[in-house]
This record gives C-alpha cells, structure tokens and sequence, in this order.
C-alpha cells in the first residue's frame, strides 16, 4: 500500500493492525485493567469544542515553536515508546531519523533497544527518558553514561513505581521478560511480513533485542530478566532524589507523569526545566482523568515562563491545538508514529508526521489564527446541552 493512501493516524492504525502479529498490536495499543483511563483521554477531546474567529488575515501561517533556545518546526515531538523493536527491526533509530528530519524532538526510551550511543549518531538533540531506581549509586553510574553520550535533555518518568496491571497483555500471551508460546509462535506464522522483516531481520542482524538504555550498561535480552530486576527499587524513588538529581545533573531535567497541580509547582520549585503532564498513555493507574483535563489545573499552578509539555491520546492536529490553547508548550505523540514505523519505517514515521503537521496548519487558519500564541482558551468551550 502507497503511504500516500493512508491519510490520517488512524488509517495508519488500521494498516499496523494488519502487519502486526495480535499481541504485539494489542501491546502497543492497550492501556491496565479496563482502560478507562485509555478510553478517558481520547474522550476528554470531544467534551471541549472551538469558537473560531472568521475574517482574520491567516495567509502567513507559523507552526513553529522554541524551547530553551531551540526552533522546533512544530509544537509535536515523539514520546518515549518501549519495547519500539518489535514493531519494526531498528524501529528506535527510524524515529530518531524521523525527528530530525521533521526537527521535532524524539525522546530515547529507557525500555529501547537500539543503544543511545548509536541514536546520539544520528542527531544529538535526542531526549533521554529514564526510569530511576531509589538508589543514587545506580543513577550517577547512569548519568554517568548521558554525559559521556552528549544527551542534553533528561526525562525522568515518576509515574512507573510499581508494575501497572496490563491483563490485555496477558491474555495475548505478552509478557516480560519475553517468552515464546505455541500460540504467539502461530501468530508469527499468520503475520509473515512480520516475521521475515522483524523478528528474523532482528536476530540475524543483532540477535536478541536487548534492553539497551535502561541501565548504566547494555542490558540483557529481553527474555531474560535483568540482574537488577526491571523495576527493582522504582518504589523508593523520592522527591529527595530529585533534588539529589538536579544538584547532579548539569543539562536539562523534565519531570514526565505529573498529573496533579501540586507535584507540577514541586518540579518547578526544585529547579526543574519542565514537565510532561501525562497518565502514560493509559498504561498505569487505570482510572486517572486524562492529562488534558489536567492540564488547566496545573498551568495554573507553575509560572507562565515554566515549560508544561502533555502526552496522552493525541491523534489530530484539533487535539494539538486544543492542549496549546490550554498553555503547553509542546504536545508528544507515541503510538501514532509506532503506527506509522510499522506500516512503512521511516517513511511511515515521516508521512505520519507530516499530516500532523498538515492538520495544524489548516486547523489553525479555519480557527483564524496564523501563529500558534494566538491559539489561546478564549477559542475554547465546554460542550453542553443548550438550556431553553
């Protein structure tokens, strides 16, 4: 299928679903238990609609946006996916190119499997996210490692102390560390383009996928269970150490899983350079609001010159533009380029991308802005019944 027939995320969805054996589709789609907070952050979209202004001049339009100094072509960027190698072989190296053709920022997972060392090759404004154990010793190893690989842009995720209840990936046989069942083995049999361009691809080139950022070393394959266990000590992560962190590292610290006011005005008061509202895509605590509801609250509570960054259901340039208006700086999207890398690579990323990017531009004119500072909450409102 020519990329150019897909026309939005979703139809990328639809053409990954095909490709994609059933439990790795299922992984990337799903969210914990009954996925209400999953559901909750693609409904929350439709609750808040626009009142756009007519007759304004919008022929010279400007999507893009700076942060610390950087222009970034657009206000998007690509979140941090775990586990990225099973939707495509090199699948974290095709986003990061991805990224930096479209200048957009791609935040390296700490559940990736390409090393960050070779990703930094490929453009050195990479973001590295990082889920920290509550041991110090452990982390300034780690921070030891992003100094030597020149990573500038540090995000720690707060929101993964414990292992979230993801049954969906259960009962498609998908676990971790990785194991082979009869019934997964058929299902590679059913996705032979799959199978001969991932999964065969992969372990002649490099054998198993390992998970090769989460720690100060490479780590183990992801069939095995690594020596520290995968979330050993997340759970005595303090606000301390994040305290300890910013006295330790020198480049930029954004705090990812802030959901509440309070914790959104700590980060900026221990120094942090900005934070990313967000619930995981719905893949922990089962039940959160989603983080565009959120986002007004905790606006409120950080000054204006404070960076909020938000992820969390975006699959149109009207949700993009819906979080601007509330006052985030940047929007993050994951499983829509996981689509669009599973369907056609970099190419796919790429293509998924730019019509984001087509949306915004469009929807911006017909909301009659032409720069993205005058997309604000006055074009907003909260849809309801009307009273007669």
């Amino acid at each position: 299928m020519s990329l150019d027939h897909l026309l939005s995320v979703s139809d990328f969805e639809q053409a990954a679903k095909k490709v994609l054996p059933r439990c790795v589709y299922g992984y990337v789609r799903g969210g914990t238990e009954d996925e209400q907070s999953l559901r909750a952050n693609r409904l929350t979209f439709e609750d808040i609609g626009f009142l756009p202004r007519g007759l304004n001049i919008v022929d010279k339009r400007e999507l893009s946006t700076e942060l610390w100094g950087h222009k970034y072509s657009m206000p998007l960027g690509i979140a941090p996916t775990g586990l990225a190698g099973l939707v495509r072989h090199d699948c974290d190296l095709e986003l990061a190119r991805a990224a930096k053709q479209a200048n957009v920022p791609f935040v390296i997972s700490g559940s990736s499997s390409v090393p960050l060392e070779k990703l930094q090759l490929e453009t050195t404004d990479n973001w590295y996210q990082a889920y920290f154990p509550g041991d110090r010793v452990r982390i300034s190893r780690i921070i030891e490692r992003l100094n030597a690989a020149k990573i500038q842009v540090l995000v720690v995720t707060i929101d993964t102390c414990v292992a979230a209840n993801r049954e969906n990936n259960a009962r498609v046989d998908f676990t971790i560390p990785f194991r082979m069942t009869p019934r997964l083995l058929l299902d590679g049999i059913l996705h032979p383009r799959w199978t001969l361009g991932v999964f065969l691809k992969t372990l002649y080139a490099s054998g198993i996928p390992r998970f090769a950022n989460l720690y100060e070393e490479i780590g183990p394959p992801i069939t095995e269970e690594p020596a520290h266990g995968f979330r050993t000590g997340r759970d005595r992560l303090s606000w301390d150490d994040m305290i300890w962190l910013r006295e330790q590292w020198k480049g930029r610290l954004v705090l990812k899983g802030i959901m509440h006011p309070h914790d959104a005005s700590r980060a900026e008061k221990l120094g942090a350079d900005g934070i990313i509202v967000s619930n995981h895509g719905g893949r922990q605590l089962d039940g959160t609001i989603a983080p565009l509801a959120a986002l007004p609250a905790i606006i409120e509570a950080v000054s204006e010159a404070f960076p909020v960054m938000i992820d969390g259901g975006f699959r149109r340039g009207t949700d993009v533009l819906k979080a601007i208006a509330f006052g985030a700086r940047l929007v993050f999207v994951g499983r829509a380029t996981l689509y669009g890398a599973a369907v056609g690579g970099e190419a796919g990323v790429g293509r998924v991308l730019s019509i984001l990017a087509a949306e915004l531009d469009r929807d911006m004119a017909l909301l009659g802005c032409a720069q993205l500072f005058e997309v604000t909450k006055a074009l907003l409102r909260t849809r309801s019944v009307i009273a007669l």
